[in-house]
C-alpha cells in the first residue's frame, strides 16, 4: 500500500481592508463609559468592527463565524450589542470583552430588524422570512413567533407605556401586536407601497412611516383605554374623534369595535428625495428625526414638543391678526389659523455626504449637539456634528474614515518577493499592506486597476489600467514615476519574466508587448538621481483580444489566452507558434504554469479549469471547479498545488496530479475577483465585491481528503435540517402564534445526548432493582453493581444526576426545540424524574419550564396514558408547593430590599432617582389630564 500524500490546511488569518458591510447597519455604541457619540459599531463580513471615529481607529473587534451581518442593535445599558446574520441567528456580544454567551436561532432566512425594549429585557427581531420573533434575554431563551405579514419585515418598535408592539413590512401594512395576548389586533392598510421605515414620536403618540415615494405621512395614535379614563368632559370629544376614525377605517373594511388602540392619518410631508426611503432614524430622546432615500442627502427634522408648538402657534396668530386688520379693512373674512403637521415637524436641516447613504444613527447630547454617524455604500464612513439650538444650524463633519479600505473593488492583488508587502489596486487608489500588521503603509491615486506587480527590489510597482496605460509608483515618496501608453485598450495582463529583467503586457487592443527594466536620469528631481522606466522592445500580433499572458519558469514558452476561448503557446526567443489549447467553452481568464514548466492549469468562465500537459498540449483532466466564473487562478510555489477564484465566493484548492479538491475556503460573502499566493507559499491574500480583503495562512495541520468530505455533507446536511418547515406541536392548528426556535444540528445533538442520559439512567436503574432482588433473595447485602464509567467518570455521581447536569448543558434558547425532537418513549422517565428534581429542589425554574413544554406538547397521549396519572398528580402537588415556596422567597427578599432603601431614604434624606423620575412622570401626567378637563369645559 502506497503512503498517503499530505496535505497542509490554510486558515483564515485576517480581514481588512474593510470599513463597513453594505447588508447591514451602523449604529453608536458606548465603550466602558466613553462619551456617547464618539464609538461606533460597524459590520465587516461576519465580524463587527467598533471604530473610533475621532481617532479614526479600529477598537474592538466582535467576532463572527460563517456567515455575513446584516443587521444591529444597541441594547440600552450600552453594554451589549444584539447582531443579526444572514442565516437567521442572533448572537449578543457583551462590548465589555467582545464575547458572545447567548445565541438565538429562529429565522430561516436574513435577519433585516433587530430592537431592544426600553429595559433591554425582551428582544424582537425580524427577517426575510415574514415572520416576527419576540425572545426573553435575560432568560436566554425564545418567547413567541409572530406570524402575519406577507413579505420582508422592514422595522418592529415596543411600545414604551404599553405591552404592545408595532411592525411594518414590505407587504404595504402596519400591525399592531397586543403582547399579552399574542395576536395581531390592528392593520394599518394606508399605503399604496412598501413601508420601509416607521418611528414612534411625542410619546408614542403618533407614528412617522416611510415607503416608496416621497411623502412621510403621519399618524395620530389614540389609546382607546385611556380616553375612557379620562373623565366626563374629555370623553364625548374623543368619542366624536373615535366614531370619526371608526367610519375611515370602516371604508376600508377595518373592525376595531374592540382594538386597543385607533389610527388616523393626519398629514404628510414631503421629502426632498424623489426616490424610497431606506431607513428612518429617531434619536433616544426622540427629537429628531433622519431620513435617506437611495441618494446622498440625509435630511434632519426637529420633533417640537407641546410648548414649542404652542409658541408656534402664537407666532402665526400673531402674524394671522395683523393680516385680518387689512382684511378686516376690504370688507374680506378673517383667516383661520390652524395647526399643520409642518408645524410640529420642522425641517432643520440636510447633510450632503460624499457618496450614497446606506445607514444613518443619531445621538443628541444634553447640550442640544446632533452627532450623526452615515455609513456609505462606497465602504466609507462619515460623521457629522450640527447644533440643533441654533437658528440656522450649520453641519460639519468631524470625521471621514477611508485611509483602511478601497472605495472600489480591488481588482488586482501582489505579494512583494519578502512575503511583507501586500499590494491591492481598485478603480481609484493602490495601498500597499504590511502582512504582519494588516496595516496601510501607503495609498496612491491611480486609474483604474487590472493588472499589477512588484518591480524586483520591492522599490516599485507597476500597474496596467483599464485605459491602457502602464502607471510606475514608487513607493518610498509614494509618487507616481510615469505614465505610459501602452495600449490602445484595457490592460489585462502583466507579467514579469523568470529572469527579472522585463515584463510582457496584453491586452484588448490584440498587442502582446515586451518591455525591458531601464534606470534613467530623473529629470524631476534635481539631484542626478536615477529612476525606473520601461523600454519597448518587441510587439506580437495576434487575432484576438489578450485575456492572460504567462511566462514559463523555464523562460523558453509564453501562454496567451485569446478571447477566441483558446491558449496559444509561443516559444519566447523567437516568437512562433507551438501549441493551440482548445476545449473551453467561454473565454479563459486565467491561467499559470508549474515550477517545473511540464504543466498548465487554465480556468474559463464556462466553470471549468483544465489541466494541460506543456510539452504535447494534451489535457489532462477537466474539472467543474465553481458554481460560476473562475476568476483567478495561480499555482504554490514549487508544488503541483494551485488555489482558484470564482464568482460564486468561494477559494479553492487543486491537486494538479491527482486531480482532486483538497480544500474550500469559505469567507467571502460575494464574488471574489484575485487572489495571490506569496512567494513562499505560506499565505494567500483574496479580493472580493464585499469591498474586504482576506488573508488566508498555511498551517502545520495536515489535511485528511475523506474527513474534508465527511464535513462537507455535515455542513450540507445541517443546512438542509434548517430550510425544512418548522415542527408542528400536535393539537395546535398553524395560527399567527408559533414557538421562537428553530431545528438545527445543535438541537438534534443536544435531544440525543438528553436521550443517551436517560437511557444510562434506565440500565443503571435496571441494575439496582436486580441487585435489590437478588439481595432479597439471597437474605443478605450483595456487593454493588459496576458503575457505569461515565459516572465515574463525572465523580460517582447518581444516574437521576447526570440526567440533570446533561439539562444544565443545554443551551437555554435551544431546550424547547431539544425537547420536540424526543421521541415519546422517553417521556415518562423524565416526568418522574422531574419529580424527584422537583422534591429536591433542583433548578425548579427550569424543569418547571420544560415540564409545562413537554406537558403542552404531549397533552394527550399523557392524559389518556393511566399509568401516568399518579405521576402527574404527584408534580401538581410537588410543582404547587415548591413553587409558592420559592415566590415567597422571593417576596421577602424583594420586602427586605426595599426596607433598606426606605432606611437608606430617612438616614440621608434622599430620593432613588428611580422613584423620583417615576413620582414625577406621575404629575406630570396628572397635570395633563386637568388641563385636557378644564379645555374640554371652557
Amino acid at each position: 500500500m502506497g503512503l498517503t500524500k499530505q496535505y497542509l490546511r490554510y486558515v483564515a488569518s485576517g480581514v481588512f481592508g474593510v470599513i463597513g458591510n453594505q447588508k447591514s447597519n451602523i449604529v453608536f455604541v458606548t465603550l466602558r463609559g466613553g462619551e456617547k457619540g464618539r464609538y461606533v459599531a460597524a459590520a465587516a463580513c461576519e465580524h463587527v468592527f467598533i471604530w473610533d471615529t475621532r481617532k479614526g481607529e479600529k477598537v474592538l473587534i466582535l467576532h463572527g463565524k460563517k456567515y455575513e451581518v446584516t443587521q444591529l442593535s444597541p441594547s440600552p445599558d450600552g453594554i451589549h450589542l444584539a447582531v443579526g446574520y444572514e442565516d437567521g441567528s442572533i448572537c449578543i456580544f457583551s462590548l465589555l470583552n467582545g464575547e458572545s454567551n447567548i445565541t438565538f436561532n429562529g429565522h430561516k432566512t436574513a435577519v433585516t430588524v433587530i430592537r431592544y425594549d426600553h429595559i433591554g429585557a425582551r428582544l424582537v427581531s425580524g427577517s426575510k422570512d415574514t415572520d416576527v420573533i419576540v425572545w426573553d434575554v435575560i432568560n436566554e431563551c425564545g418567547l413567541y413567533r409572530l406570524k402575519g405579514h406577507k413579505d420582508v419585515i422592514t422595522q418592529a418598535v415596543f411600545l414604551k407605556s404599553k405591552n404592545l408592539l408595532v411592525t411594518s413590512s414590505k407587504d404595504t401594512f402596519v400591525k399592531w401586536w397586543d403582547l399579552d395576548s399574542q395576536h395581531c389586533f390592528k392593520t394599518m392598510t394606508g399605503h399604496r407601497s412598501e413601508v420601509w421605515g416607521l418611528a414612534l414620536v411625542n410619546d408614542e403618540r403618533r407614528i412617522i412611516t416611510g415607503s416608496a415615494d416621497s411623502e412621510l405621512r403621519a399618524w395620530d395614535i389614540t389609546y382607546l383605554n385611556e380616553a375612557k379614563e379620562t373623565g366626563e368632559p374629555n370623553t364625548k370629544k374623543l368619542r366624536g374623534l373615535h366614531e370619526e376614525m371608526m367610519e375611515q377605517e370602516g371604508e376600508n373594511d377595518e373592525r376595531t369595535e374592540e382594538s386597543l388602540v385607533s389610527c388616523q392619518k393626519v398629514g404628510s410631508i414631503l421629502r426632498e428625495g424623489r426616490d424610497r426611503v431606506v431607513s428612518l432614524a429617531t434619536d433616544s430622546k426622540l427629537k429628531i428625526l433622519a431620513c435617506h432615500g437611495t441618494d446622498s442627502v440625509l435630511e434632519i427634522f426637529n420633533i417640537l414638543s407641546d410648548t414649542e408648538i404652542s409658541l408656534v402657534m402664537e407666532k402665526k396668530l400673531k402674524k394671522a391678526k395683523k393680516r385680518a386688520k387689512k382684511i378686516a379693512e376690504n370688507g374680506a373674512e378673517e383667516p383661520l389659523v390652524e395647526r399643520t403637521l409642518q408645524d410640529e415637524l420642522h425641517r432643520i436641516s440636510n447633510i450632503k455626504a460624499s457618496a450614497k447613504i446606506r445607514s444613518v444613527d443619531s445621538v443628541l447630547s444634553l447640550n442640544g449637539e446632533l452627532k450623526v454617524a452615515l455609513l456609505l455604500q462606497n465602504n466609507t464612513i462619515e460623521s457629522y456634528s450640527l447644533k440643533t439650538t441654533d437658528k440656522v444650524p450649520e453641519c460639519r463633519k468631524t470625521a471621514r474614515l477611508t485611509i483602511l479600505g478601497h472605495r472600489t473593488d480591488v481588482r488586482t492583488l501582489a505579494f512583494s518577493s519578502d512575503n511583507i508587502a501586500i499590494l491591492s489596486a481598485s478603480a481609484e487608489t493602490v495601498k500597499i499592506w504590511n502582512r504582519p500588521t494588516l496595516q496601510v503603509i501607503r495609498t496612491m491615486a491611480c486609474d483604474y486597476a487590472l493588472s499589477s506587480l512588484f518591480v524586483p527590489g520591492d522599490r516599485q510597482i507597476i500597474l496596467g489600467t483599464k485605459t491602457g496605460k502602464l502607471q510606475i509608483f514608487d513607493l518610498a515618496s509614494g509618487r507616481m514615476l510615469e505614465n505610459i501608453d501602452a495600449h490602445n485598450g484595457a490592460l489585462w495582463s502583466i507579467t514579469l519574466s523568470p529572469d527579472q529583467r522585463g515584463i510582457v503586457t496584453g491586452g484588448a487592443d490584440k498587442m502582446l508587448k515586451f518591455w525591458e527594466l531601464d534606470l534613467v536620469t530623473d529629470e524631476t528631481s534635481g539631484q542626478n538621481c536615477k529612476r525606473l522606466t520601461l523600454n519597448h522592445t518587441r510587439t506580437l500580433k495576434l487575432d484576438e483580444d489578450v485575456l492572460c499572458v504567462r511566462y514559463s519558469p523555464d523562460q523558453k514558452l509564453l501562454a496567451v489566452s485569446l478571447l477566441d476561448c483558446t491558449v496559444k503557446i509561443f516559444y519566447t526567443d523567437t516568437l512562433k507558434f507551438f501549441l493551440s489549447l482548445y476545449g473551453h467553452k467561454l473565454p479563459v481568464l486565467c491561467m499559470d504554469i508549474c515550477h517545473d514548466s511540464t504543466l498548465i492549469a487554465t480556468g474559463s468562465a464556462d466553470r471549468n479549469v483544465k489541466i494541460w500537459g506543456l510539452d504535447f498540449g494534451n489535457c489532462h483532466r477537466s474539472l467543474f471547479a465553481h458554481d460560476d466564473s473562475v476568476m483567478f487562478l495561480q499555482f504554490v510555489p514549487k508544488t503541483h498545488l494551485f488555489f482558484t477564484a470564482g464568482k460564486d465566493g468561494k477559494i479553492k484548492q487543486w491537486d494538479a496530479d491527482n486531480f482532486e479538491q483538497v480544500q474550500v475556503l469559505e469567507g467571502h460573502h460575494q464574488e471574489v475577483w484575485c487572489l495571490a499566493v506569496s512567494p513562499n507559499g505560506d499565505n494567500v491574500v483574496s479580493a472580493s465585491h464585499d469591498k474586504s480583503l482576506r488573508l488566508w495562512e498555511r498551517t502545520k495541520e495536515p489535511i485528511i481528503l475523506e474527513e474534508e468530505k465527511e464535513m462537507q455533507r455535515e455542513a450540507e446536511f445541517e443546512e438542509s435540517m434548517a430550510k425544512q418547515d418548522e415542527p408542528v406541536v400536535p393539537g395546535e392548528i398553524q395560527g399567527e402564534v408559533g414557538l421562537a426556535g428553530r431545528k438545527t444540528i445543535e438541537t438534534v445533538k443536544a435531544a440525543e445526548r438528553i436521550m443517551e442520559a436517560i437511557e444510562l439512567y434506565r440500565e443503571e436503574t435496571r441494575k439496582l432493582e436486580e441487585h435489590n432482588a437478588a439481595s432479597k433473595a439471597a437474605e443478605k447485602e450483595l456487593p454493588p453493581p459496576v458503575m457505569n464509567p461515565i459516572l465515574i467518570a463525572y465523580g460517582n455521581i447518581s444516574p437521576s444526576q447526570y440526567v440533570l447536569d446533561v439539562f444544565r448543558k443545554v443551551k437555554s434558547s435551544e431546550l424547547e426545540e431539544s425537547l420536540l425532537v424526543l421521541p415519546f418513549s422517553y417521556i415518562p422517565d423524565l416526568l418522574t424524574l422531574f419529580n424527584e428534581y422537583i422534591q429536591s429542589g433542583l433548578d425548579v425554574e427550569q424543569i418547571c419550564r420544560c415540564l409545562f413544554f413537554l406537558l403542552r406538547i404531549h397533552f394527550g397521549r399523557i392524559t389518556s396514558n393511566q399509568m401516568m396519572l399518579n405521576v402527574i398528580d404527584n408534580l401538581r402537588k410537588n410543582t404547587i408547593s415548591k413553587v409558592n415556596q420559592i415566590r415567597d422567597v422571593l417576596g421577602f427578599n424583594l420586602a427586605g430590599l426595599q426596607f433598606l432603601q426606605r432606611e437608606i431614604e430617612s438616614k440621608e434624606d434622599v430620593t432613588f432617582f428611580a422613584d423620583a423620575t417615576d413620582r414625577f412622570e406621575e404629575k406630570k401626567r396628572k397635570r395633563k389630564k386637568k388641563e385636557k378637563a378644564i379645555l374640554a369645559i371652557v
